[in-house]
């Protein structure tokens, strides 16, 4: 199946107009044609099929002739709050590997040692689009904008809350605290890792402090991990 990806679509819509960009690639590069159908997601759990009326490279139109609602696959909500990495392709591959297993929402964090503190959100949006496209979903994942740390421990958090970190305290494997089909919200921090200080706060608001195993992992690397063990928990 080939899906494409339009926000403002709804069960009301009755036509559609696809953008230059778009239209080219309909018609030039998958060279659609008048009446074939083509597969439309709104990122909100809604699948749609429209039948192309007007098959132009720089505007092309299809009207709506059917819609049906799909249900996200997994009965939980995951909420990662992760630091960016210095590199971006790092932070890029988690959120597109991330979509395509099962993810809910995602919030850049800015810490003491974060060494990346300027995020580029519509790059970031992309890639979250085209892996949820890729991955045959129906549901785009909520990406947030970049919040300092200190401004993100202050919000009411629902459900269940988890810091991983690599600081010699006792903490318990992700896998052996998840309770499945809950909320649950896991921090992520920089490559040094969070502060102490700021380990401590989140452990005085509660936060359940989580190992992710033996292995030191990469920001990335531990985020996915959290993101895998969560989804297979939820099996």
């Amino acid at each position: 199946m080939q899906l494409f990806y339009n926000s403002e679509i709804t069960v009301e819509t009755t036509q559609i107009t696809f953008d230059k960009i778009e239209s080219k690639h309909i018609v030039r590069v998958l060279r659609k044609k008048e009446n074939d159908i083509l597969k439309i997601t709104n990122g909100k759990s809604y699948l749609f099929d429209v039948k192309i009326i007007v098959p132009s490279d720089k505007k092309c139109v299809a009207e709506v002739i059917h819609s049906e609602e799909k249900p996200k696959p997994w009965n939980y909500y995951l909420h990662i709050a992760i630091a960016p990495t210095k590199l971006n392709d790092r932070i890029e591959w988690f959120l597109e590997k991330a979509t395509e297993i099962g993810i809910d929402e995602i919030t850049p964090i800015i810490c003491t040692n974060s060494e990346r503190r300027v995020v580029k959100l519509e790059r970031f949006e992309k890639i979250i689009q085209s892996a949820m496209k890729q991955s045959l979903k129906f549901t785009l994942p909520k990406l947030n904008a970049p919040v300092k740390l200190n401004q993100f421990i202050n919000q009411d958090f629902e459900g269940q809350v988890c810091i991983a970190h690599c600081e010699e305290q006792d903490k318990n494997l992700l896998q052996s605290v998840i309770k499945p089909s809950e909320k649950t919200t896991i921090l992520i921090g920089p490559e040094g890792d969070f502060s102490v200080d700021e380990i401590k706060k989140f452990l005085d608001k509660d936060f359940t402090p989580i190992s992710l195993g033996e292995s030191r992992l990469r920001t990335e690397t531990a985020a996915l991990v959290a993101v895998n063990t969560v989804s297979f928990i939820n099996q």
